[in-house]
């Protein structure tokens, strides 16, 4: 089946599933609910509608491939004149956490049968109907969310291991030869989430999907050709 390949780079990231009130967590890697809100974005889905080509997209099996993982920070903000919820006070100022990935790129692959919305979304990548973010509207990529030659029809986890790594080189550091990879699994095996979209983003109703990890090894290039 075809595989829809994205690349989630950028300075922060934040992918929260369980976020209340005053605390806004993140996941280590993209949620699938935010994969599929940045797809229904580039597409120009509102926000207001559960249809269905979103249906669809929420369909795809989803693997993460951790090219840089990121480092884990927090953001301290305040909000002033803050009602309580029974209204019998006013909070002159509420500190509120958002937490969220610095430095972090990531290689999203989307598998499924319906080639041809694939190749619309992946169309969509390079010409957004509306802005892309990584979570949230204020974090913007660094790079292209559009990747050339994004539409594999390689398995998942084969299309994923075939794309060179995306992160660039540090001082005293190699290139991997192998990445982890987070794959929604088929069979109720693995890590629960609850990140599976069930309605429109606006009513905000999400299901469990199971998601495992694995291993893939990279191809290297060679670096001795024989005359």
């Amino acid at each position: 089946m075809p595989t829809l390949l994205l690349r989630l780079a950028g300075p922060m990231q934040s992918w929260g599933t369980t976020s209340r009130f005053d605390q806004r967590d993140t996941g280590k890697e993209p949620s699938k609910s935010g994969v599929i809100g940045l797809l229904a974005a580039a597409l120009g889905i509102d926000r207001e509608v559960w249809n269905h080509e979103l249906k669809s997209l929420a369909a795809l099996t989803m693997a993460v491939r951790h090219d840089r993982p990121g480092v884990l920070k927090r953001d301290y903000q305040t909000a002033q004149n803050i009602i309580s919820a029974d209204r019998s006070k006013v909070h002159e100022t509420a500190v509120t956490t958002r937490d969220y990935l610095a430095d972090a790129v990531f290689l999203v692959g989307l598998e499924g049968t319906d080639r041809s919305l694939l190749e619309r979304a992946h169309v969509a990548l390079l010409h957004p109907v509306w802005p892309l973010a990584l979570g949230r509207k204020s974090y913007v990529p660094s790079e292209s969310v559009w990747l050339e030659g994004g539409i594999d029809e390689a398995s998942l986890l084969e299309a994923l291991a075939a794309r060179p790594w995306l992160g660039t080189l540090r001082r005293f550091e190699s290139a991997p030869e192998r990445l982890l990879v987070s794959v929604e699994s088929q069979d109720g095996s693995g890590a629960l989430r609850m990140d599976q979209p069930l309605s429109s983003f606006a009513e905000r109703r999400f299901g469990a999907r199971y998601v495992r990890s694995d291993w893939v090894s990279l191809a290297q290039e060679a670096t001795d050709v024989p005359a």
